[in-house]
């Protein structure tokens, strides 16, 4: 069962500052997407590739996929297809197998840059020389079927809001450099803040907002 008085203020909020929310429904079983879906939300996150499968199956095609987790390069083929958007990219590898998939069903899929902003050793991400790498393959030679959309982070795990939004700040200040270097990559997404943390988030500029047991309750 969802909170649905605490969902209906976050979304108010969001819709207020115009930050998508990004309800984070992971572990969480059909009734509970279905309830809130019949709420009007379209856009649930996902983590772990089978559970996605499964759930794609059996749920409204209008959902709008988010795979929040960190994808493998042999588990690309088996979402493309239906995700509406990558979060966490953290290689060029990674980006070249989803192009590369994406091609063979000639879609064009949406995809964001997950930067390591963390203090934790634990979290997948790029750094900001990885990110200049990939953001200037792309600038000189464009992928067809892959998309960088925006930037991706996750603060540390901490109490210490100062801590977080230090690194909120970081993220921001990437998405500001690389908008103003090029004209060719626009990354109009940053997809940062968590049910801990979204409000730090949101002042230091996210648009999208990642929110699972603030919605959905304790995980088990």
């Amino acid at each position: 069962m969802i909170n649905t008085k605490a969902y209906k203020n976050l979304l108010q909020e969001c819709t207020t500052r115009n930050v998508t929310l990004v309800a984070v429904s992971k572990t969480k079983p059909i009734e509970d997407i279905l309830e809130l879906y019949d709420l009007g939300h379209r856009d649930f996150g996902e983590n772990y590739v089978q559970e996605l499968i499964e759930k794609e199956k059996q749920l409204p095609k209008d959902i709008r996929w988010h795979f929040i987790g960190h994808l493998q390069t042999n588990k690309v083929k088996q979402v493309v297809e239906f995700v509406h958007l990558i979060h966490g990219v953290d290689s060029l590898k990674l980006l070249k197998e989803i192009n590369k998939q994406s091609e063979k069903l000639n879609k064009v899929t949406q995809c964001l840059l997950q930067v390591h902003i963390a203090q934790e050793e634990t979290k997948f991400g790029l750094d900001e020389n990885e990110v200049k790498e990939i953001i200037d393959q792309i600038t000189t030679k464009p992928f067809s079927n892959a998309n960088i959309t925006g930037l991706m982070g996750m603060a540390s795990f901490t109490d210490n809001t100062d801590q977080a939004r230090k690194e909120f700040k970081y993220l921001k200040s990437l998405q500001t450099k690389y908008n103003n270097q090029t004209l060719d990559v626009k990354l109009e997404t940053l997809s940062m803040g968590m049910t801990a943390d979204y409000t730090i988030a949101i002042e230091e500029g996210s648009n999208m907002i990642r929110v699972g047991s603030l919605i959905f309750g304790t995980r088990n």
